[in-house]
C-alpha cells in the first residue's frame, strides 16, 4: 500500500516540478503578466503552454506505469489528482487567459496521463 501511495505521490510531484521548472525556463514572461494580474492573450504563449502541460501529463504518466505497473486505479487517482489540482489553480486565473485555454488545459490531463501509463496488465 505504501508503495501505491508513494507512486501517486512522485508521479504527481514530477508532473509539479516539470510545469513548474518548464514556466521558469521557458515562460518566464507570461509568469511575470500572471503574477501581475495581466491577462494572457497571444494564442501562441497560450498553445505552447498547453504543450508544457501535456509533456508534464506524460512524464507522469510514465512515472506511475514504472512505479505501479497494471494497477489502473493508481493512474485514475492521479489524474483526479492533477485534474483537481489544475481546477483550482485555473479558476484562481481564469480572467487572465480565455475560456478555450482553461478548458484544452483541463480536458487534456487525465487522457494523457492515461494514455502516457499504458494499458493495465
Amino acid at each position: 500500500m505504501m508503495k501505491q501511495i508513494l507512486a501517486v505521490i512522485i508521479a504527481y510531484a514530477v508532473w509539479t516540478v516539470i510545469w513548474l521548472g518548464g514556466n521558469a525556463v521557458f515562460f518566464a514572461e507570461a509568469a511575470k503578466l500572471v503574477e501581475a494580474g495581466e491577462a494572457i492573450t497571444e494564442t501562441g504563449t497560450l498553445l505552447a503552454i498547453l504543450g508544457l502541460s501535456v509533456v508534464c501529463s506524460v512524464c507522469a504518466g510514465v512515472v506511475i506505469r514504472k512505479m505501479a505497473a497494471g494497477q489502473r486505479k493508481l493512474t485514475i487517482i492521479l489524474s483526479v489528482l492533477l485534474v483537481g489540482t489544475g481546477m483550482a489553480v485555473q479558476a484562481s486565473v481564469c480572467d487572465l487567459m480565455p475560456i478555450w485555454y482553461h478548458l484544452s488545459f483541463l480536458i487534456l490531463i487525465a487522457p494523457v496521463v492515461i494514455l502516457a501509463a499504458g494499458k493495465a496488465k
